[in-house]
């Protein structure tokens, strides 16, 4: 499995949902951009996903 984010749809800092959300703190804002920065830490629960408001946030099979 893995999380990936779609920048062309991710409003970033802007929204953050996934970073404010995330229970496992996987998410960081770096400048105005969200990034999957503890990736081995993600438990794959879909929070991020079910919170992005733009569909940005994927979690999917590798």
């Amino acid at each position: 499995m893995a999380v990936t984010i779609d920048y062309s749809l991710c409003k970033g800092a802007e929204c953050a949902e996934c970073v404010n959300n995330c229970p496992m703190e996987v998410f960081e804002i770096e400048g105005d951009k969200v990034v999957v920065a503890r990736p081995d830490d993600c438990t794959y629960c879909g929070v991020c996903e079910d919170v992005c408001p733009t569909g940005a946030v994927k979690v999917e099979p590798e």
